[in-house]
């Protein structure tokens, strides 16, 4: 960063003091010095620095209460907190306050600089922040909004309007990659229909192994098997006239769904161990992220369930393939976030918005979320910088059909692509199975705690695919 600047240090050590002022000279920046407390606000007051380094341990007045003071005049002027006194507790209170950063003793010169530059440029976005068109009132957005202009959104919102005016026997399907909102749609189906009072009944079927999922479906009689002292409710009576949600009906087992096929043609089921037909009033909608038309062909999910949950069906474009929604959704998400953390972050850098732009999203909307939501909640200023997003960001191959060669060196090279392999699977299944490490390790062959072991060497958490 060559933009001059001028820059506050405020320490009791000279030593810090003077080496502060040569690299600062060095760089082509102005400094400003202080010894305490007092000093300090006068600067501050009559030079309007650019940014302000604060040693926390100042004589006459604490470093955290001239931080406060600083804040009150300018929140936006970035403050770097710096101490030989690190603590976790003096961390918390530093960034809570409004730091920009927090630096400790001994200082790495590298790091200053690093951080200097960051400060800059955020003044600099501050006075020229990307801000969309489209402007949300995250406290009043409904819960289950989707959000999208791109024409393939549209085509979506008008078959969601057709959908909701059928009766409740039109069954749909749903089909998309993990992450695109295909609950969201189930949801928007149920909420604009005649029956919207009624319940919304959602099942994830890998959540279950097979025995308890038909008993959750269609529940049990008293003694009906060991362990039913009571009768219990299946899913398909509680929905009365609403809507029953089947998601990842894909993973479903030949003999689910066979028995599925029969209550959705026949309209009735029974309790386990019960004799009493019981009629079925509530819509089924299935969803599935995987491709369903091959796995009819490869003889892994009945044909004719198929034909019979297709009568209605809604495709969901992959974020990647509708690029003018990623900065609205971007937009939405930190109108929300802004509102849910209490932040007032105001929008976006423009290398961040070609970063979001760039990148393929291999989790759709949902790591998008993810993303804003890390991005707001560590943001230390008003804007949103590319810095803060790409660590979230895992290396993902443009051409699926090349290996990416990024070292002459083979070992080198067979280890960053390894890596990249093992990210990807990791997200492939994470995603699939909505952040279960027990069903996903399984799926895998591995150990639960190999599976895990792998999450951690690749800093990859199973919050982060859990809608």
């Amino acid at each position: 960063m060559r933009n001059k600047a001028t820059i506050l240090i405020a320490d009791d050590d000279e030593k810090i003091l003077y080496a502060f002022r040569e690299l600062l000279k060095k760089d082509g920046h102005k400094s400003l010095t202080a010894k305490n407390g007092v000093e300090v606000l006068e600067k501050f007051y009559a030079k309007k620095p650019d940014v302000i380094f604060l040693d926390i341990k100042m004589p006459l007045t604490d470093g955290l209460e001239i931080l406060t003071e600083i804040k009150k005049d300018n929140p936006h002027v970035p403050v770097i907190v710096i101490t030989g006194f690190g603590t976790m507790q003096t961390a918390v209170k530093a960034i809570q306050l409004g730091a920009f950063d927090y630096l400790t003793k001994p200082l790495d010169l590298s790091k200053v600089r690093d951080t200097i530059r960051k400060a800059l440029f955020t003044l600099k976005e501050y006075k020229s922040v990307f801000v969309d068109q489209t402007i949300y009132n995250a406290d009043i957005v409904e819960k289950y909004d989707l959000i999208g202009n791109s024409i393939r959104m549209q085509e979506v919102f008008k078959l969601i309007g057709s959908i909701s005016t059928t009766t409740n026997t039109t069954p749909v399907l749903i089909v998309g990659e993990s992450g695109t909102g295909k609950e969201l749609v189930a949801r928007a189906i149920h909420n604009n229909s005649a029956n919207s009072t009624e319940p919304f009944i959602a099942i994830n079927c890998t959540a279950f192994p097979e025995t308890l999922l038909e008993s959750e479906l269609l529940g049990f009689e008293k003694g009906s098997f060991t362990g039913a002292s009571d009768r219990k409710y299946g899913k398909f009576e509680l929905a009365g006239s609403g809507t029953i949600f089947l998601d990842e009906i894909g993973t479903l087992s030949l003999n689910l769904q066979q028995k599925l096929l029969r209550i959705i043609q026949s309209r009735e089921f029974e309790r386990i161990g019960g004799n009493l037909v019981l009629p079925i009033k509530a819509r089924f909608i299935a969803a599935t992220n995987i491709d369903i038309v091959n796995e009819v062909r490869n003889g892994r999910f009945r044909e004719d369930l198929f034909y019979r949950l297709n009568v209605a069906s809604v495709y969901l474009t992959p974020l990647r393939h509708r690029k003018e929604d990623i900065l609205q959704l971007a937009n939405y998400f930190l109108a929300k976030y802004n509102y849910s953390l209490n932040k007032s972050i105001r929008g976006f850098s423009d290398e961040t918005i070609r970063v979001l732009s760039e990148y393929p999203f291999p989790g759709n909307v949902r790591e998008l979320e993810n993303i804003i939501e890390r991005a707001v909640m560590l943001s230390k200023g008003d804007v949103i910088l590319a810095d803060s997003l790409k660590e979230y960001l895992y290396p993902v191959n443009k051409s699926k059909d090349s290996i990416p060669i990024t070292d002459e060196n083979f070992s080198e090279s067979r280890t960053y692509v390894l890596e990249l392999f093992e990210i990807e699977f990791l997200n492939n299944l994470l995603s699939k199975y909505r952040g279960n490490v027990s069903l996903s390790a399984k799926a895998s062959k591995m150990t639960r705690q190999n599976f895990q072991r792998l999450m951690k060497k690749h800093n990859i958490t199973s919050k982060t695919f859990k809608q």
